[in-house]
């Protein structure tokens, strides 16, 4: 049974191909014989209480030169969709909320969204781990600047960290008794009136900041170590940070375990765990990545494996 699936993304002339992780879904589509529809967030509107979309054909190719062509835009309704890939980068701002109300109109209109709506607007890829106490380290999120020097303090090294970053952006390292705590704190939570998140160091970061991806609630069996380099604390991609695929350890595996069920009841399908030595730092549920790094290492074939899922959800809905 062939599809019409939709994606949201960034504009896609602007990808980095030799990493996109979207480009992988798209590729596995379409070498499935499905067809396949590409908008940007701006293009999603409403009618008089029906969601619509201007959206235009799209072919996708393994060229590095030349990795797709779109056709002419044409206004359907997004009901007309089977799936739609909700693949927009954050920032998680209101133009992102407004999207998933659209989005969540054409759920139930039967479209499969992945991921859900809802679940993309109540789960803050910071927010959302603390549902897992028990997997974290001691953590705190808060405006207040003295609840927050207090915690440092107590901690004696802790990251701090804006809630709506990404990529490693605004992440700071503070230590009880630095000469910087005061400003960063101002900084970051806007003289007290934005919480942050502050987190015990985990020098098992130099190791790597893992990135486990889960389909529907399963781990694959290998992770991406995103490993600081220089002075860094920092592992992420976007902050020079280099990736290491390596096969999960039984506490990853049992971490997966503990969130698995939780992200299956939300209809999270395709989400990232972010793990630092054997906690836990945050759950990522917007457009998680990693998939072609770990592929070109392993093979596994990640994109194909939830475009499974996502052909089997679809088809029950039908």
């Amino acid at each position: 049974m062939s599809l019409n699936i939709a994606v949201v993304m960034d504009p896609i002339e602007h990808i980095k191909i030799r990493k996109d992780s979207t480009m992988a879904m798209l590729w596995a589509a379409a070498e499935r014989g499905h067809t396949l529809w590409y908008l940007e967030q701006p293009d999603l509107f409403v009618r008089d209480g029906v969601a619509f979309g201007d959206m235009a054909p799209l072919q996708v190719f393994h060229d590095s030169g030349n990795w797709f062509e779109r056709g002419e835009r044409q206004t359907r309704k997004l009901a007309d969709m089977d799936v739609i890939l909700m693949r927009k980068d954050p920032p998680f701002d209101m133009n992102f909320v407004y999207t998933t109300y659209i989005l969540e109109m054409a759920e139930a209109n039967g479209v499969l969204v992945v991921n859900r709506p809802q679940s993309l607007r109540d789960c803050n890829e910071k927010f959302f781990a603390t549902q897992f106490p028990h997997c974290m380290v001691p953590t705190l999120i808060s405006g207040d600047m003295k609840k927050l020097r207090a915690f440092v303090h107590e901690q004696h090294d802790a990251i701090v960290k804006p809630l709506d970053g990404m990529g490693g952006t605004g992440i700071f390292r503070l230590t009880a008794g630095g000469p910087n705590i005061g400003a960063v704190l101002e900084t970051l939570t806007v003289n007290g009136n934005q919480p942050v998140m502050a987190q015990r160091y985990i020098p098992e970061i130099r190791q790597g900041d893992k990135r486990i991806l889960m389909i529907d609630g399963e781990p694959i069996p290998y992770a991406l170590a995103r490993v600081p380099q220089g002075d860094e604390v920092r592992g992420n991609l976007a902050a020079g940070g280099i990736g290491e695929p390596r096969l999960l350890t039984p506490k990853d595996r049992w971490l997966a375990q503990q969130v698995g069920p939780e992200l299956k009841k939300r209809g999270l399908i395709f989400v990232g765990l972010d793990v630092i030595g054997e906690y836990i730092t945050e759950i990522n549920v917007t457009s998680p990545t990693c998939i072609r790094e770990i592929d070109a290492q392993y093979d596994y074939g990640i994109a194909g494996r939830l475009m499974d899922v996502i052909e089997r959800k679809a088809k029950a809905r039908h």
